[in-house]
């Protein structure tokens, strides 16, 4: 594929099914250039085998979930400000009424067991920033005080002055009359019936939230909580329950339980489930967290998974209770897999095979999930049914090839696990060996957008899991923990060599190397160690842990736990520090508004690398994060790849001639 291509590549969002598991909901996105944005919209299919036809047609409507009797959808769509507010809409289609009217907009929503309110989470800006007062411009506002150790997030900014809190508000009648805002007036008293419903707060104060869960019986909504102006960072998560009605809070899981949590489930007999992962007695163990399912007893919180063994974190993972068990999304060796947990320990794959499962809905006795596999980006399915969908033909149309799978042993015998993408055309080809994000991530079957487009250009592209990977134990997670640059190094480069001896269309002298984030600091603290490539590729970088610790969003402890505190220690781990020994020509692209691995450790490698008389230039995206090339503009996304191309172009050219 080449770099416009990406608007062939659709994803399909987690669905949403009906209680009778008759109608399945689902909301699609992808890249549209001209926009220069993620478009899509809502879609039907009717279960077991329908026609999938738009239901909506928004700019970007997304988070389908069905009323509690299956008769209307809830969704999330932008409003005149573009901020996300939940509208709703008869199942057989209509026009959307909106339901919220949020300044901060909505993250996130669930409907009450009775279908009469939604529960939502909405940021709540303090008074005089962030525009909510007409003509004071951000530079005019006031100071921030800081006293904590987190003050901002990626994708976000500035974190403790717009806390997210919970928030009731009844549900439209959709058969009632329109909606409509009364015009200003003198001695006339609006007609308030025809106003939207007023939203109520649940929560206030200092304190942030995540999730929103209703109780079965509809009296209180679970939230995780979280306090932002800590002295120290501690990842324990606080569960409280919110009286619908009062306002009243209860404790449902104390931060004693030192539990970082991702998700609440509830069973219909009020179990309460939680995907989360023991964070230590420092409140910041989370190398290789081994997120896993825990139940909520009468002594605590017990786990029902092995957190050495299994994974349920990331790739879309979240938990659905179903009769006596519980759905959730595991993790192993490139697939995310659906499996069927119960609360016995039992356990049954219900979606396995070559797939990574998105999201998954229950309906009667359907499951419909949401899938990537090695050709179509995303499609729906029915499990024991089939595809309800087939997006992947454009994607198809765009010539993707199918990587190999390969395992190989490394050099003290420790196996090394990833795939290796060749062009159609005959060698020998150039090699790119590409590195992932993390650490603890893995790259899995799915269509991969950044390898198809190197593939299509001529280059054959190496990537692997090596050891620090997610999805191979948690043994396999945490054994680069304070030895970062050693055994993952030599991971790549041997399944690099490998893939380079097992195949002779695989020019091995001449390669290249590029990663982002993780993949960054790897990529460029190899090439200050192996001098054979042809070129380097840093992107968004974890460049220099003494710096990362006053900077980055997770600097109050991602450093620490990965490299240590020692600054002996840390220098032994740093690119920064043995950056005078790069030789190899350096393409260092970052994003200006990327605080998870801010821009100074860029600007900071590129000008050492400038000094010292290496070959290097910087690419700096305006108004990115370190999400760019997931969820950037389109127009950014394929600029960055016309410039990664020339990039390679002039320093591995597909022909044997490089520049000097």
């Amino acid at each position: 594929m080449r770099p416009h291509d990406i608007q062939r590549l659709v994803t399909v969002g987690r669905p949403t099914v009906d209680p009778a598991g008759t109608v399945a909901v689902f909301a699609t996105s992808r890249p549209d250039v001209a926009a220069n944005r993620n478009v899509g919209q809502l879609w039907r299919v009717n279960l077991p085998s329908g026609t999938p036809r738009r239901l909506t047609q928004g700019v970007a409507d997304t988070a389908p979930r069905f009323s509690p009797d299956g008769t209307v959808v809830a969704f999330l769509r932008g409003d005149a400000k573009g901020k996300p507010q939940v509208h709703v809409l008869p199942v057989g289609g209509g026009e959307p009424i909106q339901a919220t009217d949020a300044p901060g907009g909505v993250s996130d929503y669930a409907w009450s067991p009775d279908g009469t309110r939604f529960a939502y989470l909405s940021r709540v800006v303090e008074e005089g920033r962030y525009g909510s007062i007409d003509g004071l411009d951000a530079a005019a506002e006031s100071p921030r005080r800081v006293t904590g150790v987190r003050w901002h997030a990626n994708g976000l900014g500035y974190i403790a002055d717009r806390p997210a809190h919970l928030f009731v508000i009844d549900v439209p009648d959709i058969a009632g009359e329109p909606l409509y805002e009364p015009a200003a007036a003198v001695g006339i008293r609006p007609d308030t019936r025809a106003v939207r419903a007023q939203a109520r707060a649940l929560t206030s104060g200092t304190a942030s939230h995540s999730g929103v869960v209703f109780t079965p019986d509809g009296a209180e909504v679970l939230t995780v909580t979280e306090e932002i102006e800590l002295d120290a960072r501690d990842l324990a998560s606080h569960v409280i329950a919110v009286s619908v009605d009062s306002g009243a809070v209860r404790d449902v899981l104390s931060t004693t339980a030192r539990l970082s949590v991702s998700e609440v489930a509830i069973a219909a007999d009020g179990t309460v489930a939680l995907l989360a992962s023991d964070v230590g007695s420092s409140g910041t163990d989370f190398v290789a967290p081994g997120v896993g399912l825990w139940l909520l007893g009468p002594e605590g919180p017990a786990p029902l998974t092995d957190a050495e063994s299994v994974d349920l974190g990331e790739v879309g993972s979240h938990v659905t209770a179903v009769g006596e068990g519980f759905l959730v999304h595991r993790r192993s060796r490139g697939r995310v897999h659906l499996e069927r947990l119960g609360r016995d320990g039992s356990r049954e794959v219900v979606v396995g095979g070559d797939v990574e499962v998105n999201g998954h809905a229950v309906g009667g006795d359907r499951i419909v999930v949401a899938v990537s596999c090695p050709d179509p980006l995303g499609e729906l399915e029915l499990v024991g049914g089939g595809a309800l969908t087939d997006f992947g033909g454009s994607a198809r149309a765009a010539d993707v090839v199918t990587p190999v799978e390969v395992e190989i042993s490394g050099r003290d015998g420790y196996p090394v696990h990833g795939w290796v993408a060749t062009p159609q055309s005959e060698g020998p080809h150039p090699v790119i060996l590409m590195i992932h994000g993390g650490p603890y991530a893995q790259y899995g079957i799915h269509l991969f957008d950044e390898v198809q487009t190197l593939v299509t250009a001529g280059y054959a592209v190496v990537y692997c899991n090596p050891r620090g990977s997610a999805g191979y134990g948690r043994t396999h997670g945490r054994s680069i923990r304070h030895r970062m640059g050693t055994l993952d190094m030599h991971d790549v480069l041997d399944f690099l060599d490998a893939a380079v001896r097992a195949d002779d269309s695989l020019d091995g002298a001449r390669v290249g190397i590029m990663g982002g984030s993780y993949g960054g600091y790897l990529t460029a603290w190899t090439i200050a160690h192996d001098h054979r490539f042809a070129g380097a590729i840093v992107e968004r970088g974890f460049l220099d842990p003494i710096s990362f610790a006053g900077t980055s969003d997770i600097g109050s402890f991602f450093g620490h736990e990965y490299v240590g505190e020692d600054p002996a220690q840390m220098a032994a781990q740093s690119p920064m520090a043995v950056v005078d020994r790069v030789m190899t020509p350096t393409f260092v692209v970052h994003s200006e508004l990327d605080f998870r691995c801010p821009l100074e450790q860029a600007t900071r490698y590129y000008s050492a690398l400038r000094r010292q008389g290496t070959p290097a230039e910087m690419l700096i995206f305006p108004g990115e994060d370190h999400e760019l090339t997931r969820s950037g503009q389109p127009r950014h996304r394929v600029e960055r790849f016309d410039a990664v191309l020339e990039w390679w172009a002039r320093y591995l050219p597909v022909t044997d001639t490089a520049v000097d």
